[in-house]
């Protein structure tokens, strides 16, 4: 199983010179991803965790991080489709494709919060369907010119799309959502799946198989399917997995790819003990090293 790593875009510890240090230090170290993920705003309707109070945008922080790295691959972990037209994504995303060397992962997202569908003048209805088709729009705008999509939801006029991805045919297209119907759609259209930070880990199997069953129904190999956790590690006593010693954390890291998990990163961010405004940044630091350094994938 491959292991990635959170890179600092949560709280007091998401600033230019730690995504720097810890963004060579992972790649130094034999980890495999770097990852980011999305929050636009928090409602005063809608409380929410510390973590979500200021977070980078994902793709601009995965380009800074791409800037200092040579070798380890890049991930938006994940981008909520509805909150852009597939053109505007796709040109971002194949930008950082082209400007990383072909180093993309592109995790993709419905989105939940209604109040951010307002703040991006989205639709929040049917967004199963929303999504199922922009993967279908974005493939083209990556495709061959010209490019030419019309579905229901979005369009693209006949055209010239450049720059296209180092990746061809594309980047893979790794999907969130933990619910059944996501889930299938996963198998059914992309190359994975990734958990969500509130994912029970004593059940991820199940919803592996779940990915798995949709992607042999729909005659796909399964075998090719990237199975992705982002592992929200806290530094706490030992009260779930992914807590406690590092001993204790391996095994869970074992237990997770027997599971059918390909890849787990291991994402501080959620740490309100880290991803906070109000933490300790040379504490966060801290932790985050001996985080990198007892868990490294050179060291395994």
């Amino acid at each position: 199983m491959d292991i990635g790593f959170g890179l600092p875009v949560s709280g007091s510890w998401a600033t230019p010179g730690n995504i720097v240090e810890i963004s060579r230090r992972a790649e130094e170290l034999g980890y495999s991803t770097l990852w980011t993920y999305q929050r636009i705003l928090v409602a005063e309707s809608t409380p929410l965790g510390p973590q979500y109070a200021s977070v980078l945008d994902p793709v601009a922080a995965l380009s800074f991080a791409a800037a200092v790295t040579e070798r380890i691959r890049l991930g938006t972990g994940i981008v909520n489709v509805p909150f852009q037209a597939p053109a505007i994504l796709g040109k971002q995303l194949a930008t950082l494709d082209v400007l990383s060397g072909g180093r993309l992962d592109a995790g993709l997202g419905l989105g939940w919060s209604e109040d951010e569908f307002i703040a991006a003048d989205a639709d929040y209805s049917r967004r199963g369907a929303r999504g199922a088709e922009y993967i279908s729009a974005l493939r083209a705008v990556w495709g061959a010119d010209p490019v030419e999509f019309a579905g229901e939801f979005y369009r693209v006029p006949r055209s010239k799309i450049q720059p296209k991805p180092v990746q061809q045919p594309h980047p893979p297209i790794i999907l969130g959502g933990s619910a059944p119907v996501a889930l299938q759609r996963a198998g059914r259209l992309a190359d994975g799946w990734m958990s969500s930070s509130h994912t029970d880990l004593t059940a991820i199997g199940e919803q592996v198989e779940i990915v798995k069953v949709a992607a042999r129904e729909a005659g796909r190999d399964e075998s090719q399917l990237r199975f992705i956790c982002r592992g929200v590690l806290r530094n706490a006593e030992r009260s779930k997995p992914l807590s406690g010693s590092f001993d204790e954390i391996r095994g869970d890291l074992d237990l997770l790819a027997r599971n059918g998990i390909t890849e787990t990163f291991l994402d501080l961010n959620f740490d309100p003990t880290v991803g906070n405004p109000d933490a300790d940044p040379i504490a966060s630091m801290r932790w985050a090293h001996k985080v990198l350094d007892a868990l490294a994938p050179t060291r395994a």
